[in-house]
């Protein structure tokens, strides 16, 4: 039979092996052919370019593949699709279970059409039904022998996790999260006496892993064993690249009960583990990265700054290998950009800042928080090398944004950090301006002291500009306002860090059962918040909700 031209299985990302392979890469077809179906068997990430290869010397060598060897072709570069590549998949999906059906493989065909349904950005009620059907069918199916267990058991997962994404968009999110449950936990009950197959001992690491994660919002504890029981599996079934988001999960959670040690030695383990590492896609090292810089950033007694900025360079650099996926090379930069920044090191931090605002301006989906914090902490850096006009812009950029927010203590910070930049430039007139209308925005939000602080800012600089008379008004006013403050409540922020740091997440938190860049869950809490390090969430480190499309890319892995 002959097969689709090799060029079929390049609609995907970039393939996940790119190292050399020198010494261990057969050259004759049939054994090219022969490890790629051992890498799909074993759901290796480095399946989709084992196929291209076996494609491309077997049409050199006159030959074909067989409909279903196609199918697990297709299927692995499907899996493959990330970024702007990731549109692609639904219909590479579709054509694997077409192929599928051709080959009597009708179990896998029900996973490939599940995870068509699941490439779309956003499961919606027509998705569901689809999976809700393709759900009772496998299970008719293996009732009589034509699906396995683990066919079985990853359509029903894939069921879940849609389920799962859709469960902060209900009436009854904590009811619906309840019977989920129930229901994964039947999952477990079915897929459990199959675990000798490391096909369904992966698809039991997975179904715990999501337990946990709709767990964690309402009992941290027991998403604690679970999620643990998920890492153990993946560690028994022997295949670590399928482990990342279960390690992201679990280390979310320990940060979120307090336990950073803990957190920090799971990830660390995650990095440094060789057969891991080398296996893991280039999005997954990033995030693995990621999450420990933000973990050390909440760790007693404050983050290392070294290693911290060392892992979010690396982030960076793995983020940049990922195709197509602006959002996180600008969150791994904006987070580096600010932990530079707090290291000292302002002129490094500029430029990664600067990358970031232009990776923002690129980025589909530009977010203004994240833009906002980018300006403020490049205002920041400029003001530190000496360059107090340039800081005045920037931070004057970020307050005019900043002003829009509902909570206008935001701005109210931003615009009194311009009118100190105003004064750094020896412009007295505009700082009084500024700090006028940051006066103004405390008043309004009723932080009398904080009111009263730029109001005596603003009397100097009226001092300087209009004489002594006009300058004692503005004092009268300022000690009205402070009379309307709370008792003790005239201490003064820990400089303009103070207010930097306490700005907004970027891309805002996830929902209360979904999941962050970082593995935590929207409703678990984040941990203490201890340092501006790029763990100390409303800190430098931005939290960041996975873009529909990353999350569609996590829905629809699984293990056949």
């Amino acid at each position: 039979m002959s097969s689709r031209s090799p060029d079929e299985f390049r609609l995907g990302a970039p393939l996940y092996d790119r190292r050399p392979r020198a010494g261990r890469e057969p050259v004759d077809p049939h054994e090219l052919l022969h490890r790629a179906r051992r890498l799909t068997a074993d759901g290796h990430p480095a399946a989709g370019g084992a196929w291209e290869r076996a494609a491309t010397a077997l049409r050199r060598a006159g030959g074909s593949i067989t409909p279903g060897d196609h199918a697990d072709a297709l299927d692995a570069t499907a899996l493959d699709c990330r970024g702007r590549a990731r549109p692609a998949a639904g219909t590479l999906f579709s054509r694997a279970a077409d192929l599928h059906e051709r080959a009597g493989q009708r179990g896998k065909a029900l996973v490939s059409r599940a995870r068509a349904l699941l490439s779309g950005p956003e499961p919606g009620a027509t998705v569901c039904a689809g999976l809700e059907e393709l759900g009772e069918r496998a299970t008719s199916l293996h009732a009589t022998g034509q699906a396995t267990a683990a066919e079985t058991a990853t359509v029903l997962l894939l069921r879940c996790r849609a389920r799962a994404d859709l469960l902060d968009t209900g009436p009854d999110p904590v009811t619906e999260a309840a019977a989920l449950r129930g229901e994964l936990t039947g999952l477990i009950a079915f897929a459990a006496p199959h675990r000798a197959a490391p096909a369904v001992l992966a698809v039991l690491a997975e179904t715990r892993a999501l337990l946990g994660r709709v767990t964690a919002p309402d009992d941290p504890a027991a998403a604690l064993s679970g999620l643990r029981a998920a890492v153990a599996d993946h560690r028994a079934g022997g295949r670590p690249w399928q482990a990342a988001e279960s390690r992201l999960l679990l280390a979310g959670v320990l940060r979120a009960t307090g336990a950073h040690q803990e957190a920090a030695a799971l990830l660390r383990a995650a990095l440094g583990a060789t057969a891991t590492a080398t296996s893991l896609h280039g999005a997954d090292r990033a995030r693995l990265c990621l999450a420990l810089a933000r973990t050390l950033g909440g760790a007693d007694g404050g983050p290392d700054r070294a290693e911290e900025v060392a892992l979010l360079a690396e982030a960076v650099r793995h983020a940049d290998a990922v195709a197509g996926d602006s959002r996180l090379s600008t969150l791994a930069r904006l987070a580096l950009g600010i932990a530079r920044a707090e290291h000292g090191r302002w002129r490094e931090a500029s430029a990664v800042l600067e990358e970031a605002l232009s990776g923002l301006a690129e980025d589909g989906e530009d977010d203004e928080t994240a833009r906002v914090r980018a300006r403020a902490w490049l205002a920041y850096c400029a003001l530190c090398l000496g360059e107090p006009g340039r800081a005045a812009r920037e931070f004057a950029r970020a307050a005019a944004e900043a002003r829009r927010w509902d909570d206008r203590r935001h701005g109210a910070a931003l615009s009194h950090l311009t009118a100190y930049a105003l004064c750094a430039d020896v412009s007295p007139e505009k700082a009084a301006r500024a700090y006028e209308r940051a006066a103004d925005l405390w008043r309004s939000v009723g932080d009398h002291a904080s009111a009263a602080r730029s109001l005596r800012s603003r009397a100097r600089r009226v001092r300087e500009v209009w004489g002594a008379d006009a300058a004692e008004v503005v004092e009268e006013e300022a000690l009205r306002e402070a009379a309307r403050g709370l008792p003790g409540d005239d201490g003064e922020p820990d400089g303009a860090r103070g207010w930097l740091r306490g700005l907004p997440e970027p891309y805002g938190p996830p929902g209360r059962y979904q999941v962050g860049v970082y593995g935590e869950v929207g409703g678990a809490g984040a941990g203490p918040r201890t340092s501006g390090g790029a763990g100390a969430g409303t800190g430098a480190g931005p939290r960041g909700r996975r873009r529909p499309e990353e999350q569609s890319v996590s829905r629809v892995q699984g293990c056949v």
